[in-house]
């Protein structure tokens, strides 16, 4: 039973191993970047918009309000990034229905490397938006003793965000082969169904908990209070 892309390796040349984690993740983003240009190639403002042109400007309209209810900020700035994690994981979780595919997601490496930008993000957004001594303030507060558990912080949910991404998915895919082995026919389609399902959520989490974060970084005050609003975002899933 093969749990993750990593294990199949496709190509081996030297310490480079050319593995499905890699293949698939740049057939995602070679999806998302010819579906990107085929769309956008032809947008107009008349009232008869093509199919295309609506489902992306309800799926943009979305991303920018679910960005403003958790920031309540102006979404301009924060939608590519925030856009983009969510579209490339949901990419990659709905191509599962395609036999032989394995989503770059259920590997740790991949989960990684999306939590690494939203620890970097962070830090970007709030200098940005505060100042870097604004920013850097809110690691000393309410006291300087507390710079190491505001750094131990930082890291943590980093660790957070890639483990349950690559958990969800991983399981998922567990299941459905234990079930498969079992009972070949009914089950592993419901559970294939399920897990679209599940991945989709998964998106939608991760580039919630992406804007949180990147909320609480850009709503830092140079007093170091919080922003009134901030009491209001939603807590982590």
């Amino acid at each position: 039973m093969t749990i993750t892309p990593d294990s199949i390796v496709y190509w081996q040349g030297g310490d480079f191993a050319l593995n499905a984690t890699i293949v698939f993740t740049w057939l995602v983003m070679a999806l998302l970047t010819l579906g990107s240009w085929l769309v956008t190639r032809g947008l107009a403002e008349d009232p008869e918009l093509s199919r295309w042109q609506n489902l992306l400007e309800v799926l943009v309209v979305g991303i920018r309000d679910q960005i403003a209810q958790v920031s309540h900020q102006q979404p301009g700035p924060y939608l590519p990034f925030v856009g983009t994690l969510f579209l490339f994981i949901a990419m990659a979780n709905l191509l599962n229905v395609i036999p032989g595919y394995m989503a770059p997601t259920g590997s740790l490496s991949t989960t990684t490397a999306l939590a690494i930008c939203v620890f970097v993000a962070v830090p970007v957004f709030g200098v940005a938006s505060k100042g870097a001594g604004a920013y850097l303030q809110h690691y000393i507060k309410p006291t300087p003793l507390m710079l190491p558990f505001n750094v131990i912080g930082e890291i943590s949910r980093t660790v957070a965000l890639a483990v349950r991404l690559y958990g969800n998915i991983m399981s998922g895919t567990v299941i459905v082969a234990i079930l498969l082995s079992l009972t070949p026919y009914f089950f592993p389609v419901v559970m294939q169904l399920l897990g679209l399902l599940t991945g989709m959520i998964q998106a939608y989490i991760f580039a919630i908990l992406a804007m949180v974060y990147i909320a609480s970084a850009t709503t830092v005050h140079e007093h170091g209070e919080p922003d009134e609003h901030q009491h209001n975002r939603p807590s982590e899933p």
